[in-house]
């Protein structure tokens, strides 16, 4: 199965989140061993919390809720990855990567969250 196969199955976003965390994982084998338990942890928790908000909203008849859980859980991934590059955990390209790939979901969620609001014709 294909990539744009997955994506029209699951939903874009579905997939894009299912992608980064197959980057996230591995990336946060790489943290200090005392913070790969307490950041690394929080950052894979929350990534797996937007997937689930995802998923939870592509079956969902109303899936504005879910939608707007998982714009808070970006923002907060936001604000933990700027801490672990902060702290040199990430090196800049890795942090570019994440703070791309969480733009991205950000955009798709949104972009889905307003075709929900949108009045129906």
């Amino acid at each position: 199965m294909t990539e744009a196969d997955r994506s029209r199955k699951s939903g874009v976003a579905l997939e894009k989140t299912y992608r980064f965390l197959l980057w996230l994982i591995p990336a946060v084998e790489k943290f200090p061993r005392s913070q790969k338990f307490l950041l690394g942890d929080r950052m894979q928790t929350l990534a797996l919390d937007v997937q689930e908000s995802l998923i939870e909203a592509t079956y969902s008849k109303s899936p504005t809720p879910h939608l707007l859980a998982c714009n808070l859980r970006l923002e907060k991934l936001r604000f933990l990855f700027r801490l672990a590059m902060d702290l040199r955990y990430l090196d800049l390209s890795r942090y570019e990567f994440a703070a791309r790939a969480i733009d991205e979901i950000g955009r798709l969620v949104g972009g889905w969250l307003k075709a929900n609001r949108a009045p129906s014709a």
